[in-house]
């Protein structure tokens, strides 16, 4: 999985390391650790500047 480019993948300054912000209750986790998944489920594009280059 590729959570750098994430809009999920966040840094927590208090324990200085990133983590993952997606708001999943405990059947979604429960899931997601059950199925085998090529890419998350819950991966969006964090690239503030796609929309802009779409336009380019």
């Amino acid at each position: 999985m590729n959570c750098e480019t994430c809009v999920f993948y966040e840094y927590d300054e208090e324990y200085e390391d990133y983590y993952c912000s997606v708001d999943m209750d405990e059947d979604d986790y429960a899931r997601l650790m059950q199925e085998s998944h090529t890419s998350c489920p819950f991966w969006r594009d964090g690239d503030e500047y796609s929309v802009v280059r779409h336009q380019i």
